[in-house]
C-alpha cells in the first residue's frame, strides 16, 4: 500500500480566507490545522485567474500556452494529459473527481461537451484518467449529477439560489447575485460535494491507493447559501476589507494609475465579461452590499471548511489517515471589495493570483511543518502528486516538485491572461520574483476570441462594448513589501526602471513557446 492523495480545491476563494493565512471573519479550524500539522506556501500562485485555464493546468501540470486553455470557453482537448489518468496507469491509482470539474465550456444547452451531457446519460465516466466523475456546478440548472439529483429528489429547492452572471439584485442591501437560499443545507452543494466523496471511499478496498479531487463550487458566485447558516456571520458587524480604499474620490486616484481599464470598469465605461456580469457597474455599489456579500463569502469558507472535516473524519475511520496526503488549494482569488471592485478578471494582484495552497503530508512520510515563502504555482501539483505516488514525472509536466524546506529554492512565478473576447483582446503576462509584481502588456488584438455579438441579450443587457486598446508599453510594477495592497503602480517610476527592465527579461526568458494555433473560444463561459 501506497500514499492516498486527498486533493481540495474551492473556486474563487482569496488567500487572505483562512485563518492560518490571516482571515479573521471565517472560522477555518480545519484547514488551520492541515496547515499547522503541514506545509503552508506563502506565495502560491495561479497560472491564470479565471476558472478553466486555472483548472486545466491543475490537471495537465502544464503552462497555459501549452495545455492551450488560455480563456474561459475553450475546451481542454480530449487528448490532453491528465495527472489522474497518469497515476492510474503508472501506479495503479483509483481515481475520482466529485464537484466541479470545468475543463470544457459550461454554457452548453445541447451538451456539446461530454461534461455537460454525461449525468443526462447516466455517466459517471470514466473521463480524462477519473474513474468516477459525480460533476457539480454553481447553480441546480443544466445537466450535472448535482442538478439532475436535486431537480429529480427535491424539484421544489431548486428555485432558492441566485442566478448565476446575472447581477440580479438581491438580499438586505440589492447586492448582485445574493440570495438567502431556503434550501436545507444537506442539500445544498457543499454537502452534496462532501457526502458523494464519502460514498467513492466507502466503495474502495481498505488497501487500495487512491487519488480524489473534491472539488467545492463556493465560494464563487452567486453567493447563495442555506438560509438556516447565512446569518450566522452578521454583514452589519463587518468592517470593510483593508484594500477597499475609502472614498469614491480615493478609488479613482488609486485605479487612474493603473491601465485604463481598471478605472473604465469602475466607472462602467468598460463591461468586464470575462471576470462577471458585463452589467455590473462597480462605482454603483455600495458598502453595505460589499458588507453583505463578504458575509456570505464568510459563511461560504465556514460550511468548506465544516464539509472537509467530515471527509477527513471518514479517512480517519477507514484507518487511512497515516498515509493520506491532503491538499487544500483554490483556483484563483475574489477582488471582495479590493479597489472598490468585485468578482475576478484581467487584474493581476494579489486578490486574484495569490490563491491558498496547504499540503498535508501523510504522517508516514515524516517531512517537518513549514512556512514556504518562495514561490510556487499551480503546474507544480502534478509533479508533486507523482513524486507522492513513487511514479515518474512525466514529461509533459511543466513544473517541480513543491518544496517541503527552505532550502529547495525557488525563484519566481508566472501568470498569464489572454482575452476570450475578441473586442476586448488584452494579453498580460506577470511575473513575481523578489517580492515585486511586474505586469506587462503586450499589443492588444481584435481576431483573437469569442465575438460578443453572439453573446445572449439575457447575458450582456446593455453592457457597453469594450473599446481599450494597449500599444505594447503599458504595465504595472508593484514593491509588494512597500505597497501589499498594490496601490501605487510604478510601472513609469524613473527610480524603478532597471528593476523592472530585469523582471521583464527573466519573464519571457521563463515563459515557454505558446502552443500555435491557439485553440478555438467556442462558448461565452
Amino acid at each position: 500500500m501506497g500514499r492516498n492523495i486527498l486533493f481540495v480545491t474551492t473556486d474563487q476563494q482569496r488567500y487572505d480566507a483562512l485563518g492560518c493565512n490571516g482571515g479573521r471573519i471565517a472560522r477555518t479550524p480545519v484547514a488551520d490545522r492541515l496547515a499547522a500539522e503541514g506545509l503552508n506556501y506563502r506565495r502560491a500562485h495561479n497560472q491564470n485567474t479565471v476558472c478553466m485555464p486555472a483548472r486545466s493546468t491543475m490537471v495537465t501540470g502544464q503552462y497555459v500556452r501549452t495545455h492551450g486553455v488560455f480563456a474561459n470557453g475553450i475546451a481542454l482537448p480530449p487528448d490532453a494529459p491528465s495527472i489522474a489518468g497518469w497515476l492510474h496507469e503508472k501506479g495503479g491509482y483509483r481515481t475520482a473527481l466529485i464537484g466541479k470539474a470545468h475543463f470544457e465550456p459550461a454554457f452548453d444547452f445541447q451538451g456539446r461537451w461530454f461534461e455537460n451531457r454525461m449525468a443526462r446519460e447516466g455517466s459517471t465516466g470514466p473521463y480524462r484518467g477519473f474513474e468516477r466523475m459525480e460533476l457539480a456546478m454553481h447553480a441546480p440548472i443544466g445537466g450535472w449529477h448535482y442538478s439532475l439529483w436535486l431537480q429529480n429528489n427535491f424539484p421544489a429547492e431548486v428555485g432558492g439560489f441566485a442566478r448565476v452572471l446575472s447581477a440580479s439584485p438581491g438580499g438586505d442591501t440589492g447586492a448582485p447575485e445574493v440570495a438567502y437560499n431556503p434550501i436545507p443545507r444537506e442539500h445544498y452543494h457543499t454537502d452534496w460535494v462532501a457526502d458523494r466523496t464519502i460514498a467513492y471511499l466507502d466503495s474502495l478496498d481498505e488497501d487500495a491507493d487512491w487519488f480524489v479531487w473534491m472539488s467545492f463550487p463556493d465560494p464563487h458566485h452567486p453567493w447563495d447559501p442555506p438560509a438556516s447558516e447565512a446569518r450566522r456571520i452578521k454583514w452589519r458587524d463587518l468592517d470593510l476589507p483593508p484594500g477597499y480604499p475609502g472614498s469614491r474620490e480615493r478609488i479613482e486616484k488609486i485605479l487612474a494609475q493603473k491601465p485604463r481599464h481598471w478605472l473604465e470598469w469602475y466607472q462602467g465605461r468598460f463591461g468586464n465579461d470575462e471576470g462577471g456580469p458585463g452589467t455590473f457597474v462597480p462605482c454603483k455599489m455600495t458598502t453595505d452590499q460589499i458588507r453583505e456579500i463578504n458575509a456570505l463569502i464568510h459563511v461560504e469558507n465556514e460550511l468548506i471548511d465544516e464539509a472537509v472535516g467530515r471527509v477527513l473524519a471518514r479517512i480517519a475511520s477507514r484507518k487511512w489517515a497515516d498515509r493520506t496526503d491532503v491538499f487544500f488549494t483554490t483556483d484563483h482569488g475574489e477582488l471582495q471589495g479590493d479597489f472598490g471592485l468585485l468578482y475576478k478578471g484581467p487584474y493581476h494582484v494579489d486578490a486574484l493570483m495569490r490563491v491558498p495552497l496547504i499540503w498535508r503530508p501523510a504522517p508516514v512520510a515524516a517531512i517537518s511543518p513549514a512556512e514556504i515563502t518562495d514561490p510556487v504555482g499551480h503546474l507544480d501539483l502534478a509533479p508533486t502528486f507523482c513524486r507522492i505516488a513513487g511514479v515518474p514525472i512525466p514529461e509533459w509536466a511543466q513544473g517541480k516538485p513543491l518544496p517541503v524546506n527552505r532550502v529547495d529554492r525557488r525563484e519566481r512565478v508566472i501568470t498569464e491572461w489572454d482575452s476570450q473576447f475578441r473586442q476586448i483582446g488584452m494579453h498580460m503576462r506577470s511575473i513575481y520574483r523578489d517580492g515585486w509584481l511586474c505586469t506587462v502588456y503586450e499589443k492588444s488584438t481584435r481576431d483573437i476570441g469569442f465575438d460578443m455579438a453572439q453573446i445572449p441579450p439575457l447575458l450582456r443587457g446593455n453592457a457597453p462594448t469594450p473599446d481599450i486598446t494597449y500599444d505594447g508599453t503599458e504595465g504595472e510594477l508593484y514593491n509588494l513589501a512597500e505597497d501589499p495592497l498594490q496601490w501605487r503602480n510604478l510601472w513609469n517610476d524613473p527610480g524603478c526602471q532597471k528593476v523592472r527592465s530585469d523582471l521583464v527579461a527573466d519573464l519571457y526568458d521563463n515563459l515557454p513557446k505558446p502552443r500555435d494555433p491557439m485553440l478555438p473560444v467556442e462558448a461565452p463561459a
